[in-house]
């Protein structure tokens, strides 16, 4: 298995690993979209997040359902229904799952396995990419070239939380809940609204100008290309130290308060932006939230909403031909004129 980059050690791109970050410490802000120039370490960053991931508690089945919450089992351990401590379940690292911009329906669904149907005469459902993504992450790279009917997929299984798979005799059903994380450079084409606005937080990054920074990424990429397990066991440390402030995160997530004075100012910039629909500030507040979590903070403030509001917002403005800015800074603009109001 190839070692991947470390998390601790990418240089610059904060915004991005925040955004990560925020989606690992409350997978119910909605996933996390990255787009920007090639070789900006967008691919580096998801592929390093497993590492810093806390372990799951997960049944011992082909879906790892949550032994904590038998409604969303899987139909095995549905008909396997024991007293919780009686069940048989085991700690395995959260999934991160890459889905490639080949693949195929049956790959990603899951289909009939035709080697054990024709060995021995037995229909059996051979998961996919969606069973085996449950409870973590599925990243796709170059997103906005995914085909428009895999576009349609993952739209009905994001929004269900269930993928159901009904053909060559088979009728399946199995939870299939996952933080959603795209990556892809604008120029090669733009993403589908529908599934835009899928996406909790976006981010755009850019090749860093600073001379200093660029010689540090040269440097630790090729420290780790010459020797990556040494290099792994460098930061080691500092990768302990981010999955422990996760780990903690998580723990007093359901303890950070959100007054209705936060709920008004996230309100208020949505409707000064003019934003659709309330996904904007739902997830602004549960961005924040999950930021003071992992701040250690008791409450959410202004500070974190204008932190996280260019994230949160920006991918979800109306394009005004009146106005030639950028959404980003739109966002600026109105977190100025609120923070002045």
């Amino acid at each position: 298995m190839r070692t991947a980059f470390p998390f601790a050690a990418i240089v610059g791109q904060d915004q991005m690993k925040l955004a990560l970050s925020i989606a690992a410490v409350d997978p119910s802000v909605g996933g996390v979209l990255v787009f920007g120039d090639r070789g900006t370490g967008k691919s580096t960053a998801v592929r390093a997040l497993a590492a810093v991931l806390p372990e799951i508690e997960a049944a011992d089945c082909l879906y790892h359902c949550d032994p904590a919450r038998p409604d969303e089992a899987c139909e095995t351990c549905r008909g396997k229904a024991k007293p919780r401590r009686a069940r048989k379940s085991l700690m395995r690292p959260v999934p991160v799952v890459d889905l490639p911009l080949g693949a195929t329906e049956d790959r990603i669904v899951g289909a009939l396995d035709l080697e054990r149907a024709l060995s021995a005469g037995e229909k059996r459902f051979e998961p996919g990419l969606l069973a085996k993504a449950h409870r973590g992450f599925l990243y796709i790279d170059e997103i906005n070239l995914l085909e428009d009917h895999l576009v349609d997929l993952l739209l009905d299984v994001a929004a269900s939380g269930e993928n159901v798979v009904e053909r060559e005799g088979l009728s399946v059903r199995h939870p299939a809940r996952f933080v959603l994380i795209g990556s892809g450079n604008p120029e090669e084409g733009e993403l589908r609204p529908q599934l835009l606005d899928r996406f909790g937080l976006s981010v755009e990054v850019k090749t860093p100008e600073d001379l200093k920074t660029r010689i540090t990424v040269i440097k630790r990429r090729d420290a780790f290309e010459r020797d990556p397990t040494g290099f792994v066991a460098e930061f080691e440390a500092e990768t302990a130290a981010l999955r422990q402030q996760i780990s903690a995160a998580r723990q007093r997530l359901g303890d950070v308060e959100v007054s209705d004075e936060s709920l008004e100012k996230a309100a208020q910039l949505s409707i000064r932006l003019g934003t659709d629909g309330l996904r904007g500030e739902l997830t602004l507040m549960r961005a924040a939230r999950a930021l003071a979590a992992l701040k250690g903070d008791a409450a959410v403030l202004w500070p974190h909403l204008a932190e996280l509001a260019p994230l949160a917002l920006s991918h979800r403005l109306r394009r005004d031909p009146l106005d030639e800015a950028g959404s980003t800074i739109r966002v600026a603009r109105a977190l100025g004129d609120l923070a002045a109001a």
